[in-house]
């Protein structure tokens, strides 16, 4: 099945990993076999023939608001938050390619002897030709969140969707797992998202989707296949979009 995206087939989606996902059961860190599983998954996405470009977290090594309110200068703060993405990254595209999955890690913040710098134009290159480009380093400036910057690679690259994967299966009025009565949603629009305050991706990203008519599909990670199911339109999700 083609990926979809309000019944229409997505030919290049941007998948939006949280740094929390790639622990798996550790506390803190990357697990490999967590790792491992995604690769799989995303790779069995390829195979159906969709273009793939993945945003990741790196709230599993460095979170820099925390660190930020804890003292530390904002700044430098999310520098090391980007950082911390970039290894992320080099984790993701290692066992994608590990997988048979073509993959590469490019970062906003320049580092040639680790991976290639963002460039717009070789992003999409890299698309076109079946290779799973793995975005890190944020947007490269402090002050941004990896879902603004998530939303932004999707609009530079022209992807036709984003998909945030999450702990639950869509966005709820309040968190499902603290909640027992959380309303979850099957569709909103940006501007519901930003007035109810959901704060499934914080409001410089639902603005920039909605600018670009840019549908937010949000699914849970959890289980084998989740990733590629949600890419083929199986599955609970919620979609945001005009």
């Amino acid at each position: 099945m083609n990926a979809v995206s309000g019944g229409k087939r997505d030919r290049r989606v941007l998948l939006k990993l949280s740094g929390e996902a790639l622990m798996g059961n550790a506390g803190h860190g990357i697990d490999v076999a967590t790792v491992a599983r995604f690769a799989s998954d995303i790779a069995a996405a390829r195979q159906d023939g969709v273009e793939i470009a993945i945003v990741v977290g790196g709230g599993n090594i460095f979170r820099g608001l925390a660190a930020s309110a804890s003292g530390l200068d904002r700044t430098t703060a999310d520098s090391m938050g980007m950082l911390a993405t970039v290894m992320n990254a080099l984790a993701l595209a290692g066992a994608l390619n590990d997988a048979g999955c073509p993959a590469v890690a490019m970062s906003a913040i320049p580092m040639d002897t680790v991976c290639e710098a963002y460039a717009r134009r070789r992003a999409v290159a890299h698309l076109a030709a079946g290779t799973v480009v793995v975005f890190a380093g944020g947007t490269g400036n402090p002050y941004f969140t990896t879902d603004t910057a998530a939303v932004l690679r999707a609009a530079e690259t022209d992807c036709d969707a984003v998909y945030k994967a999450t702990q639950v299966d869509g966005i709820y009025s309040a968190d499902p797992k603290k909640v027992a009565d959380a309303v979850r949603y099957d569709t909103l629009t940006y501007d519901e998202v930003l007035a109810r305050n959901l704060q499934v991706m914080d409001a410089a990203a639902i603005a920039i989707a909605r600018d670009n008519t840019l549908p937010i599909v949000v699914f849970s990670v959890a289980g084998e296949g989740a990733i590629s199911n949600a890419i083929a339109g199986k599955g609970r999700s919620t979609r945001v979009s005009v």
